[in-house]
């Protein structure tokens, strides 16, 4: 089950929280508005009342161009018990009591502020309706502020959330871009508070493989420096028996030498990779890779005459390679030197140089027996055969090809041939 992400989590929830804020604040400032809008509506009437009487002429003058004549304040004044002025259609019978009062008038509910002054009564009444829709006004005036703060809350804290996370993706790629050999710890420079922990226990981390991976490679490499002497003296040993006979000590002899042939390639093999692996920094120079092919299929062709196999190299187009001479030289001679081993008697290597989609690239194609179904995966593990049992080998040659190439900024490949039997070796050349 794949984890959640960190960035939309917390963005999920911040959505939700200020959602929640805004929602409970357009509606808190909705129902403020109201009110403040009815407190406004009510003290006009109040001022209204108070400041009216008997020579009150506004009152009498039409509405203004840009006013509705329903939304102005209706204005009755009383003297004696006698109307002095009313307006049409308000209900003109006595309030009988001063203050506000919400009152039905000509089927219509209103507003209305009674004073009284001695003999003279004043009362200011406004539609309902009217003091409704200006209070809704004033309080989506209040809210669409709200409206806009929300979303931009939003955009804010997701541009935060994304600078700040934004600084572990240069610890992802440079973590990502990390080889084996890579030295130092992670840079902890600019790393959130709550992640350095994190970053610092990585760190200690880094240092313990490397610490393991140095010791590996110190056991490897003197190993096989203290495994170079015997065998040395081992193999001047057999040579000085070169001239005994009788019996079957010729046998023994060959069975022998051919033992200790195989150690020594498994040595030269292991102080090949202790090389690779110790860090140091590819030499490279300029290399002319069609003769380095025909160099490498020309120290081969003894090998494939003595198990009559069909040798050959086509250089398509000429290529310039710039990398580590020597390391390329091993490359291509541990891809070929599998191709003989692996093809069977009467079969066909082909060493092949030639330009793909504007790129070079080196095949090396045979008629062997080809790959094991699921071993694709392990061809480039150290020790790992996938040839069968009575195939001479040590399981280390594709690992130092892989190897040499990843030093040298080439890709590899190698597969099962389509349409034919054996395999295809392929590497590709940087653009």
């Amino acid at each position: 089950m794949r984890a959640a992400s960190l960035r939309r989590t917390t963005l999920g929830w911040m959505t939700a929280l200020l959602a929640g804020i805004g929602l409970a604040a357009m509606v808190a400032a909705y129902a403020l508005a109201r009110i403040e809008a009815a407190d406004f509506l009510d003290g006009q009437l109040r001022q209204v009342a108070l400041n009216a009487g008997p020579g009150l002429t506004d009152a009498d003058a039409p509405p203004a161009a840009d006013q509705d004549p329903e939304d102005q304040l209706a204005v009755t004044i009383w003297k004696d018990g006698q109307v002095l002025r009313d307006d049409r259609g308000v209900d003109v019978r006595h309030p009988g009591r001063t203050g506000y009062a919400n009152v039905v008038m000509g089927g219509e509910l209103w507003r209305t502020y009674t004073t009284a002054n001695g003999t003279t009564t004043v009362r200011v009444a406004q539609r309902d309706v009217v003091r409704a829709e200006f209070a809704r006004n004033a309080a989506l005036g209040a809210v669409a502020p709200l409206l806009l703060l929300v979303p931009l809350s939003w955009i804010v804290v997701g541009w935060a959330m994304n600078r700040a996370l934004g600084r572990l993706d240069g610890l992802v790629h440079d973590l990502a871009g990390r080889g084996a050999a890579a030295q130092g710890p992670l840079p902890t420079r600019g790393v959130p508070t709550e992640v350095a922990p994190l970053v610092e226990a990585m760190n200690g981390l880094i240092l313990r493989l490397q610490a393991a991976l140095a010791a590996q490679k110190r056991f490897v490499a003197d190993a096989a420096h203290e495994l170079r002497t015997p065998l040395a003296a081992m193999q001047i040993q057999l040579d000085s028996l070169g001239g005994l006979a009788g019996g079957g000590s010729y046998e023994r002899r060959m069975a022998l030498a051919d033992g200790l042939r195989r150690v020594n390639r498994l040595v030269d093999q292991l102080l090949r990779l202790a090389r690779l692996d110790d860090g140091a920094e590819a030499r490279p120079a300029s290399v002319d890779l069609g003769q380095l092919l025909l160099d490498c299929v020309a120290d081969h062709v003894e090998v494939a005459q003595r198990k009559d196999i069909d040798l050959g190299v086509h250089i398509e187009t000429p290529a310039t390679l710039h990398a580590s001479e020597d390391e390329v030289r091993v490359l291509f001679a541990n891809l070929v030197d599998n191709a003989l081993r692996y093809t069977p008697s009467g079969g066909q290597v082909d060493v092949r140089l030639l330009n793909r989609d504007g790129a070079c690239v080196v095949t090396v194609r045979d008629t062997g027996c080809g790959l094991p179904p699921g071993s694709e995966g392990r061809l480039f593990e150290r020790f790992f055969r996938a040839a069968p049992p009575d195939v001479e080998g040590t399981g280390l040659g594709l690992a130092i090809a892989r190897r040499i190439a990843e030093r040298n900024d080439l890709g590899l490949t190698v597969e099962n041939r389509r349409g034919g039997q054996g395999t295809l070796a392929t590497v590709r050349l940087p653009a």
